[in-house]
């Protein structure tokens, strides 16, 4: 290979894994902007009037009501109670609870996570008490979406205590008009249940520093090039100024 070939297929290579970095390195910029965002949008949800029964009904799109904070009245459906297993607060092992609430003067029926309970690790198959006022109670919390499912072996389960929760699926299965979202109710430990709910990940930090990385990546490729083919170059003896060393005296 001569060297002009050489030369050309070297900065090719270069230019290609130089540009590379410099395109991923702005993706991760663009993901960053991406969640900065959506963490903007759920912040304006927060701080908006709470919905009441009514507004709760009427959310067609659950994107735009997403985490925004609720005030609901209704009745529990206890029968329905459903214990989500493997579920971590705090570094430990329990439940997530989640109940059916019908909602006051309408057929809607949105499934509540209640909260978070210790399990029984003696006794895997029982469920712990859980406190279930009957009547008309009033729930506070924020429209979220189904919990996070978790891997599960075989096909998912129909009892008291599943590992996931689909909600359309609970819905046909039960026969309620189950909404297309949930409420996670905040607020203070009651009913035997804790909601110091984890607070969400958006990982912002991880896209700067791939973005960081991916930029040094192509500073280094496009240093590493300069250097080899020019400045080194430049310092190198040529062939012919080789040629006319005289030899050394012995």
């Amino acid at each position: 290979m001569n060297g002009t070939r050489k030369f050309f297929l070297i900065t090719l290579s270069a230019i290609f894994f130089a540009g590379l970095g410099i395109y991923l390195g702005f993706w991760q910029l663009g993901r960053a902007a991406q969640k900065q965002a959506l963490q903007a949008a759920m912040m304006s949800q927060t701080s908006q009037t709470p919905l009441d029964n009514e507004g709760v009904a009427q959310l067609s799109d659950v994107s735009n009501g997403l985490y925004r904070r609720v005030r609901v009245i209704g009745t529990w459906e206890p029968e329905h109670t459903v214990y989500l297993d493997n579920r971590q607060l705090n570094g430990k092992v329990g439940f997530f609870v989640l109940t059916p609430l019908r909602l006051q003067a309408s057929p809607l029926v949105v499934m509540v996570q209640r909260g978070w309970v210790a399990r029984n690790f003696e006794s895997r198959a029982t469920v712990p008490e859980v406190q279930t006022p009957s009547g008309f109670v009033v729930v506070e919390g924020q429209i979220a979406p189904a919990p996070s499912k978790l891997y599960e072996l075989g096909t998912p389960g129909s009892g008291r205590i599943r590992q996931n929760l689909d909600l359309g699926q609970f819905g046909a299965q039960s026969g309620l008009p189950l909404a297309h979202f949930s409420i996670r109710e905040t607020g203070a430990a009651s009913q035997g249940l804790r909601r110091d709910w984890p607070s969400i990940a958006l990982g912002l930090e991880k896209h700067y520093g791939y973005a960081f990385q991916w930029f040094a990546m192509s500073a280094l490729v496009l240093g590493l090039y300069v250097w080899f083919q020019f400045f080194r170059r430049a310092k190198a003896p040529s062939k012919e100024s080789l040629s006319h060393v005289p030899p050394p005296h012995i």
